[in-house]
């Protein structure tokens, strides 16, 4: 611990450096933005800064290599890490996405209170638990094959849409309209396809979850107004799951197809993992089609639970989603790779941005942010641990300059599932979530412990860091009293 606190050159309070000279071949410095109390957290697990400094070696990358102050463990990049390489000679790299492709998060809004909802939770719970099929290797409600699987993977949330899956206004508030253009189903092998065919609207496993939240504070009335969230009780609704096994068999795909490119074209790595090609060679540009065709996919997944959600409460209130308030608020991808626009030394550079456990987050006025939120930013969707809190912020200035527009995505874990499942138990968790008036139901026992608030960060540290840093802003903290865990 104490050789990464003397590695690491102290910015301000919030940004720490690894300087290129802690590992000859690193073409960039690293960045990590934590505070005092989170910095002996990160540097406790001594791989993820290390894997910091692994990601400045890419080729073409710019910048810094980024840590955001979720940062944890991960496959190749640590989840919480942002990098961004140059499209012209610079490399993608599947670990720099994971294998949750398009793992993202939804927030609906309602104009119901908690009183309205604490008496109705059990039934509200129980009747979301069986409409959204949820757990480990899940099958969902939707039969899709041949030519209509094509159609979900180049359209995604559009084609959800047009088969009677939300409204045309959902598309407005996604991230991308909910549909990567670059989509190519013929870059995606028959065995991701026979895994993703039966998982299309399902929640999933692990950290994946839907939430009945109450909005507990609110910081910026202005943009939390803009959002439609007016006051302290109102519930809202967040969402969050990705790409199911699909998503997993196409990133195994082309973890073999980069680990070929890797020889091929002679890149040199501290790390198997960091498996990458040219983002302009052939290997580079089939996975961006199929990571394209693998967001899309989650998009469609998150609109059909989104629709779900929508009749079940339409269901049990007796009113239309409409009338309920049910409006989608925003949709936004945190494992994603992204061919975007920056300023790097002060000119235009078109880049590939990696974000893998990490938000999007561009500030007022970006022609990416929807029409309604010019004024306000983009919002940025965190959630926390299911006993804690979630927050919603907006994308910064600053964010655009240090980070290629990006933030935190969550809590971070700071225990492995499997430690988890050694030190608690699945009763203890049960009752302490009860204790904070905290209805739920999860697919398995051990969801429970694994998922319990022990095994993660405070989320509310994150989000202060990422506030006092400047890379975004609260709006509104929420926190839950209906819980789903797949």
């Amino acid at each position: 611990m104490s050789s990464w606190r003397e590695r690491l050159k102290k910015i301000d309070d919030y940004r720490w450096e690894i300087e290129t000279s802690y590992k000859p071949g690193m073409r960039v410095p690293g960045l990590l933005y934590a505070d005092e109390h989170m910095l002996e957290q990160i540097i406790g697990e001594e791989q993820s800064p290390e894997q910091v400094a692994n990601v400045a070696f890419l080729p073409g990358i710019v910048g810094k290599s980024l840590a955001m102050p979720d940062i944890h463990w991960g496959y190749g990049f640590p989840i919480g890490g942002v990098a961004a390489t140059r499209v012209d000679d610079g490399v993608i790299s599947p670990g720099g996405v994971g294998f949750d492709i398009n793992c993202g998060v939804r927030l609906l809004t309602t104009n119901l209170m908690e009183k309205d909802v604490r008496p109705r939770i059990e039934e509200i719970i129980g009747q979301l638990f069986a409409s959204i099929p949820s757990g480990m290797g899940s099958g969902g409600r939707i039969r899709v094959k041949g030519k209509e699987m094509d159609r979900v993977l180049r359209d995604g949330a559009r084609w959800a849409v047009e088969k009677g899956y939300g409204d045309q206004e959902d598309l407005e508030f996604t991230e991308e309209n909910g549909c990567l253009k670059a989509a190519d189903p013929d870059q995606v092998s028959e065995k991701a396809r026979k895994r993703g065919i039966p998982q299309l609207g399902t929640l999933g496993s692990g950290n994946h979850f839907l939430e009945i939240q109450m909005v507990d504070e609110i910081y910026d009335e202005v943009a939390a107004g803009v959002f439609g969230v007016h006051r302290a009780g109102q519930v809202v609704i967040l969402i969050h799951t990705g790409s199911r096994g699909f998503g997993h068999q196409v990133c195994d795909d082309y973890l073999k197809t980069m680990g070929l490119a890797v020889r091929k074209y002679g890149i040199e790595l501290p790390d198997r993992q960091l498996a990458c090609a040219p983002v302009k060679s052939p290997e580079g540009q089939a996975y961006l089609a199929a990571m394209a065709c693998v967001a899309n996919y989650a998009w469609a997944n998150r609109q059909c639970i989104t629709h779900w959600t929508r009749e079940a409460l339409s269901g049990i209130f007796g009113r239309s989603p409409r009338e309920l308030g049910l409006r989608q608020v925003y949709d936004v991808a945190h494992n994603i790779a992204k061919i975007e626009k920056h300023a790097v030394d002060g000119k235009g550079l078109l880049v590939c941005v990696h974000r893998k456990g990490a938000t999007r987050a561009f500030p007022a006025g970006h022609p990416d942010v929807p029409d309604a939120y010019k004024d306000v930013g983009q919002p940025v969707l965190i959630p926390g641990d299911m006993g804690r809190y979630s927050y919603v912020a907006v994308g910064t200035q600053r964010a655009m300059e240090e980070t290629f527009g990006s933030t935190c995505h969550g809590a971070g874990r700071v225990q492995s599932r499997s430690k988890a499942r050694r030190d608690l138990s699945a009763s203890d968790v049960a009752d302490e979530l009860r204790a904070k008036g905290i209805t739920f139901q999860v697919a398995s026992r051990s969801a429970l412990v694994e998922e319990a608030s022990q095994a993660y960060k405070d989320v509310s540290e994150v989000v202060q860091v990422a506030d006092g840093a400047g890379i975004s802003r609260k709006v509104f903290k929420a926190r839950p009293i209906g819980v789903i865990k797949g």
